[in-house]
């Protein structure tokens, strides 16, 4: 199947593969282009970092006894680490955000969910009672299916944007109310009314973003193994390869 045949019109973006003669005659279909695998990495590795990292600013690791206090620097290198992936991440999302009009359609499909659509909403209750082996088979889609899809925007759209912002708001409070920073963040420190209050959301947040890449990274696994598509390897090659020729 050629890029050609995945960017027919189509009610919703990840749609699931028609008639059975479309699997068994064509085997590979280009989905992510570079920028998105790119993306997809660079993101997985700050989201780690600032995981990790987050951790410790919200539980900081005991002194070290080991030398003196000046010749140490560790809880310095754990805000650094934080801050700088914040940075890469945030520049990553908003090149990301470039990119999902200046790709193909799958490269859009993060950043809506197509809500009046009723077969959207019919193929996102399959995929339900498929994940908990309802189904005996499963749908092929080209892009995200819908239960994906829906996820993604949920957990990496409004998730990521949600840390953006409550981050930011955060670092602007060390950097002072006359800081670019605070201009474009304060509010949200306002909006609040309390820092505490914000330090809070921010890590309830990092726990929504960490329970997302544990079912992420499971469902990857499980639809390499059991659905006879491609899941991992496809963001690294960009090419969705679906391995049988049974009809559904």
């Amino acid at each position: 199947m050629t890029d050609s045949h995945a960017s027919d019109d189509h009610h919703f973006e990840g749609r699931a593969l028609g008639a059975a003669h479309q699997v068994t005659r064509q085997t590979s279909v280009y989905v992510y282009e570079t920028p998105v695998r790119i993306w997809h990495w660079v993101n997985a590795a700050c989201i780690m970092v600032l995981c990790v990292t987050g951790w410790f600013i919200g539980r900081p690791p005991p002194s070290m006894q080991i030398a003196e206090a000046y010749d140490q620097f560790v809880f310095g290198y754990i805000r650094f680490a934080h801050f700088a992936a914040a940075m890469i991440l945030t520049v990553g999302f908003f090149g990301r955000i470039y990119w999902a009009f200046m790709g193909n359609h799958h490269a859009r499909q993060l950043f809506y969910v197509p809500v009046f659509s009723r077969r959207f909403w019919s193929e996102l209750l399959f995929e339900l009672r498929w994940y908990f082996f309802l189904e005996k088979e499963p749908k092929k889609y080209v892009g995200h299916n819908p239960l994906a899809q829906l996820a993604m925007f949920l957990f990496m759209t409004v998730g990521l944007s949600f840390m953006i912002v409550t981050g930011f708001a955060l670092y602007a409070e060390g950097a002072g109310r006359d800081s670019v920073f605070y201009t474009l963040f304060g509010w949200a420190q306002d909006l609040v009314q309390n820092t505490q209050r914000l330090h809070t959301l921010h890590r309830i947040g990092m726990w929504w973003i960490v329970i997302f890449v544990i079912v992420h990274i499971y469902v990857a696994v499980r639809e390499d193994i059991m659905s006879r598509q491609s899941m991992v390897s496809t963001m690294i090659s960009g090419h969705r390869t679906f391995k049988d020729d049974r009809k559904d």
